[in-house]
């Protein structure tokens, strides 16, 4: 998947982050698989019906759309990443308003929930009970979001007469705070009021502020979920609620993702405690160093047994956007381990359709692989075949690592302890299996025998790496490696860079898909 991929990965992690309420609680993805298309009506709420094909909304090219808002984001938040045209890529063409699900298999457990995806592995949610009826809407996981939101019936705008929407007619409890409450996206904005109303998910059911949205960014047109579930550290997200009601012990969550092209779709998110059924071995984990993001010290990058020789990285871990993305210097490096690989703007990489060694990421002396499968897009139309980590920088210093690495991981988020667990995934029980590498026990730097199944552990010398605070008034920066040091607050960075990054990778996503 060429450039145009960017965009769908960027806008997916932005979402949320950039937040701006006045109600402190709102900032702060049968077992056999079942595909499904979904479309709206604003009366019958959530319905299945064959599929169907709608003709574009505009006569403007998505390309001219993209370029336009990544210009417009870039001069908006000073960012230095170049704002090129990203050319519209014909393989998802077929995805054009066209809501295919996923649909995963039922959880087994207690507070759990099936992930369900677009069945193209871009983007990952799970259908949340909203209000006294408990009326389905798909949620967006996403891990580096602060806001929860969701289109509201009030909404007219393009992506909302596409998607099934929320209202005061769908819940005897809905009460509306007269707050307002915007999240700019740079191509437009998502906008409304705050409502208090119930939401319900795997059995876990709170009342809390979130975003009703009466206007909203046309890139969520390409997209089966009709909102965001803010999973980030900020208080005020669903998860704090939860806890603070004390329906589980814990405020800690564990995710396994599905690849579609394993067929059954077992994705799972568990809360309160990690589903020991998705992992093998222990949960090796790494300590927070980024104040109210999910953000852990990365020791290294590996292609093959290759390293790349980066250390001291913080890397930012984001079940909301699919690709991976770190400093253009770092991806270089790591790209001049790939023989054949080539870059016209070190960004996006083409290397040889052939590649099939397996890409590495590094945290406190554990190595945990994705496979070539989710490295490496097919051939285009061209049969041109490129990597999916691509050189765009976003907070100084620091890596994203979206889908592509953590469908390959069983992955713990605790934010009582302040820290992001990785452990192997097991092999489900219909018989789909992340394989990534082979299973290996290795002795850590602390001295603690992991054992890792279908993932690589070895030992390395671990760097603890700086990282970021939040945004907060007065609050101290630490800056990452190789970054300058600079009088903006690093949440403000995050936020900015995310809002563009966020944006390039949907919009990007969607200029495949249009």
């Amino acid at each position: 998947m060429h450039r145009a991929s960017i965009s769908l990965q960027l806008l997916l992690w932005a979402t949320g982050i950039n937040a701006l309420s006045q109600n402190q609680g709102l900032e702060a993805h049968s077992t056999a698989e079942k595909l499904v298309s979904r479309s709206p009506t604003p009366q019958l709420g959530f319905v299945t019906f064959k599929l169907f094909q709608r003709a574009p909304s505009s006569k403007q090219s998505l390309t001219d759309k993209v370029s336009k808002a990544s210009q417009n984001l870039a001069a908006k938040y000073g960012s230095k990443e170049s704002t090129q045209s990203i050319p519209e890529d014909p393989s998802l063409h077929y995805r054009n308003n066209n809501y295919n699900v996923a649909t995963a298999v039922k959880p087994t457990v207690s507070n759990a929930i099936g992930i369900d995806q677009d069945g193209t592995d871009f983007s990952y949610f799970v259908e949340a009970g909203f209000g006294s009826d408990n009326k389905p809407m798909y949620m967006l996981v996403d891990t580096g979001a602060s806001t929860t939101w969701v289109m509201g019936s009030g909404c007219t705008s393009d992506a909302c007469t596409k998607h099934n929407k929320f209202g005061p007619n769908d819940s005897k409890t809905y009460k509306d705070t007269g707050e307002s409450y915007s999240v700019e996206y740079g191509s437009g904005e998502v906008s409304g009021h705050v409502v208090s109303d119930s939401i319900s998910i795997g059995g876990l059911e709170v009342t809390m502020p979130f975003g009703v949205a009466n206007v909203t960014s046309n890139q969520f047109s390409q997209f089966p979920f009709e909102g965001i579930l803010g999973l980030s550290m900020t208080p005020g997200t669903w998860l704090t609620y939860v806890k603070d009601a004390k329906l589980i012990d814990a405020n800690v969550f564990g995710v396994a993702l599905s690849r579609s092209a394993d067929g059954t779709n077992d994705g799972e998110i568990a809360f309160g405690a990690p589903n020991k059924a998705k992992y093998k071995g222990d949960i090796s984990y790494t300590t927070i160093k980024s104040g109210n993001s999910w953000a852990i010290p990365m020791d290294d990058v590996k292609y093959g047994d290759q390293s790349v020789g980066v250390e001291g990285r913080l890397a930012y871990i984001d079940t909301g956007t699919t690709f991976a993305f770190g400093p253009p210097d770092d991806v270089e490096a790591f790209y001049k381990l790939i023989p054949g690989s080539s870059s016209t703007d070190g960004q996006s990489y083409s290397i040889p359709c052939d590649s099939d060694a397996l890409v590495s990421f590094v945290f406190s002396g554990k190595t945990w692989s994705a496979s070539a499968k989710d490295f490496k897009t097919g051939p285009n139309g061209d049969g041109v075949c490129f990597g999916n980590v691509y050189g765009m920088e976003f907070v100084p210093g620091a890596w994203l690592l979206g889908d592509m690495f953590l469908k390959n991981v069983y992955s713990v988020f605790d934010a009582d302890q302040k820290r992001i667990g990785f452990a192997a995934r097991a092999v489900s029980s219909t018989g789909s299996s992340t394989k990534s590498a082979q299973g290996t026990s290795t002795t850590s730097p602390t001295g603690a025998s992991t054992t890792l199944g279908t993932a690589i552990s070895t030992a390395t010398a671990a760097n603890p790496g700086v990282g970021l605070v939040p945004n907060e008034p007065g609050s101290s920066t630490d800056t990452a490696a190789g970054s300058t040091p600079t009088t903006e607050s690093a949440g403000g960075r995050l936020e900015g860079g995310v809002i563009y990054a966020s944006l390039v990778c949907i919009l990007s996503a969607i200029a495949m898909v249009v």
